[in-house]
Formats: structure tokens, sequence, C-alpha cells
């Protein structure tokens, strides 16, 4: 504990400290709150993302092994998907600036429809899905860690605030008035000592 001074004014300090800490907490600890949520809201949209992801790659299982055709493989398909323009809005949650992912597009893709295996166009649109659904858990993850951040700072101020300088103010304040009573009672007691001098000088 830093030395203080053990005067009326510090007394007054360390007061107007305490009621600004105690103002200050619960909003702190009201951002902790919003913040925990945002970001098991975000975990859950990952999970929920997750699950759409594995339902997809099951339910193309039965025909992705075609991609192993010598003309028409994977490589041929992902080398026809050309991602155009990815959107990201910036909104403000709990008092952070968090992206959130807005529109994924891709560049149109042309090929032979005589040539090509009729299974070819679903694969198209198969890795597409799955292209955007690896940027949107990107900007989630990305979300994430700004929320975790700013939760991990915000912690520590509640924290500091709760353990170390609400506790201290309150300290500080009761050792200024027990040592300012002292020097009162003990001025009480000089004045009637002076007192009694005086009447006995006088008397």
């Amino acid at each position: 504990m830093a030395n203080i001074k053990l005067t009326k004014t510090e007394l007054k300090v360390q007061r107007d400290s305490l009621k600004r800490y105690s103002r200050f907490l619960p909003t702190l600890q009201l951002k902790k709150q919003q913040l925990q949520m945002e970001v098991q809201r975000v975990r859950d949209e990952i999970r929920e993302l997750r699950a759409k992801l594995s339902k997809l790659q099951r339910s193309a299982e039965k025909w992705t092994e075609l991609f192993s055709s010598e003309e028409f493989n994977l490589d041929k398909v992902v080398e026809l998907i050309v991602l155009d323009k990815l959107s990201v809005e910036t909104r403000n949650v709990a008092g952070v600036d968090v992206p959130f992912f807005a529109e994924l597009s891709f560049k149109p893709c042309s090929f032979d429809f005589f040539t090509a295996p009729s299974w070819f166009d679903g694969a198209l649109d198969y890795i597409r899905q799955l292209l955007e659904m690896s940027k949107r858990e990107e900007v989630m993850r990305e979300r994430m860690e700004l929320l975790e951040q700013e939760l991990r700072v915000t912690n520590q101020r509640v924290n500091l605030f709760e353990k170390v300088k609400i506790p201290e103010c309150k300290e500080n304040i009761r050792m200024i008035r027990i040592y300012l009573g002292d020097q009162e009672t003990a001025a009480v007691g000089r004045s009637k000592i002076a007192k009694s001098k005086m009447q006995a000088v006088a008397g």
C-alpha cells in the first residue's frame, strides 16, 4: 500500500476515489457479462457452422468419388472457382468493433456442358459452399478473438477495482479516520490540560 497523507484533504481524495470506483464497477461488470455472452454466442455459431459443414460433406460423399476422373477431377473444379468479392461488415458489440460476414461472391465460370460430366455443376456448387463456410468461420474466429481480448482487459479492470482499488481506498479511509480521531482526542486532552493550568494560575 502506498504511503498516504493522514489529512482531511487526503480523506476527501480517498472518499472521492472510492465513489468513482464504486460507480464504474457495475458498468464494467455489465460489460464483462455482455462480452462473455457474445463470446459464447460466437462459439455456438462456429459449432453450428461446423455441423452444417459435416452434413454437407456427408451428403456429397456419394458422388465426390467421381472427382478422381482423369479429365474432370477436383483440381479442375477448384481451378474454375475464383473469388470475386468478400464483404465484411463492422458492428459494435459491447463496445468493441468486430467483423460480421456479409456476402461472398464468385466470378462467373464457364465450362463445356457437352463434355463435362453431369455431376460437374453440382461439384462447383459444393466447392463454393465449402469456401463460403470457410470464410464465414474465418470472420467468426476473428470476431471471437477480438471479443476475447476485450474480455480479458475488462476482467483485469474488474479485478483491479474489486480486489485492489476499492479495498485500498476503504483501508486508507479507515486509517486516516483513526489518525484524525486520535489527533482530535489528543487536541481535546491538551485543551483541557491548558485550561486547567490557566485556572490554576488564575486561582
